[in-house]
């Protein structure tokens, strides 16, 4: 893997570079950790709204570029426009990433692609804001078609209307899909943004390994009270140590031979089980024909919302008596209404081939 030798590989550094005392700063506290392997610090800042801090334009590459050097760590920063990626190149800026405002727009993620045709950089790509796998797929399709190969992505969380506490709904089923669908591209969790609070970030750092991901973007500044964007969101770099530090990092693989065997005995259970499941799921499909045979029949419409409503209430009771998800639960049960939606739909359009016949035969008559 391109990224780093040492996996999981951590980046950091500001939300903005401000001035160059605090990226100095801040790149110096940094160094001494030796987790830390890439310094970030954002150069052109996308905000919601006009009138805010939108970053310190081209000057901050210069001071992002020698703050890295003095602390002997390479430097990555967000482009969003070609320019932005002419003037990180003339800069020798060592990492890009495109931000999840951009990965959206496929005019735009072309636009970048084009000009960093004929360069080796690295490029990491963040998710888009709206919980499109394919969309993302696309961003990085874009980016290799043009020669770059040093790619990778960032899971940062998807824009949610839904209150919870995250700022970003992670949905870790999405990178989980991308993950089984690219297992050769690494993909970082930026917990900063899934929490938008600093008290959030070592947990999701921890699922976030717990899951392989390969590494972590996390926003630090020397002193966040003072941060110009995104301040609860960023650790000091004494507060990093401390999460990383107490991260567990798991091995992907063992090499415990009693491990891997009793592991291959729990996992033939859980083969079997799924087979049982299979065919129970098969057996009740076969009723749930037989049903709507039988209403089509009697004239009896498909959908019977009072029955539905009195199942799913019952099924969660039971669920809950053994332990079960909630959530999990009502997800299933909904997804294997709707199977049985679908079947009954097909049973009541079906054409009863020997009516067709007799049909077709009296108007021969």
């Amino acid at each position: 893997m391109w990224l780093t030798q040492d996996l999981p590989c951590v980046i950091s550094g500001p939300c903005s570079v401000e001035s160059p005392e605090q990226i100095r700063d801040t790149a110096k506290q940094l160094s001494q950790n030796s987790k830390v392997s890439i310094l970030r610090g954002g150069i052109w800042k996308p905000r919601t709204r006009p009138n805010s801090f939108e970053g310190v334009g081209e000057i901050g590459l210069k001071w992002l570029k020698q703050a890295g050097i003095e602390a002997g760590l390479p430097v990555a920063t967000e482009v969003a426009t070609s320019r932005h990626v002419e003037l990180c190149l003339k800069h020798n800026i060592d990492v890009l990433w495109i931000g999840a405002r951009t990965t959206v727009n496929p005019f735009s993620v072309q636009e970048i692609a084009e000009v960093l045709k004929g360069t080796d950089i690295p490029v990491l790509i963040k998710n888009p804001i709206n919980p499109d796998i394919n969309l993302w797929i696309g961003a990085i399709e874009r980016i290799n078609s043009v020669g770059i190969t040093k790619i990778g992505a960032i899971h940062r969380g998807f824009s949610s209307f839904d209150k919870t506490a995250y700022r970003n709904a992670p949905m870790w089923e999405i990178p989980i899909e991308l993950k089984m669908l690219c297992p050769e591209l690494p993909i970082l969790c930026d917990p900063s943004h899934i929490s938008g609070n600093r008290e959030l970030i070592k947990s999701i750092s921890q699922k976030a390994l717990d899951l392989e991901l390969d590494g972590l973007m996390i926003e630090t500044h020397f002193n966040p009270e003072i941060a110009m964007s995104d301040a609860k969101q960023q650790l000091t770099p004494h507060q990093l140590s401390i999460v990383l530090s107490q991260l567990t990092f798991r091995d992907k693989q063992s090499l415990n031979e009693n491990v891997v065997n009793r592991l291959e005995q729990l996992r033939q259970v859980i083969d079997e089980l799924d087979e049982d499941l299979l065919n129970k799921f098969a057996s009740r499909m076969s009723v749930i024909e037989k049903i709507g045979k039988y209403k089509k029949e009697n004239n009896i419409t498909i959908l019977q919302l009072d029955r539905w409503e009195q199942t799913l209430k019952n099924r969660l009771f039971i669920a809950e008596k053994a332990g079960l998800n909630a959530d999990f639960t009502k997800k299933l049960l909904e997804l294997v209404h709707q199977e049985s939606i679908r079947i009954q739909v097909e049973v009541m359009n079906e054409t009863n081939p020997k009516t067709a016949i007799k049909i077709s035969d009296k108007n021969f008559e």
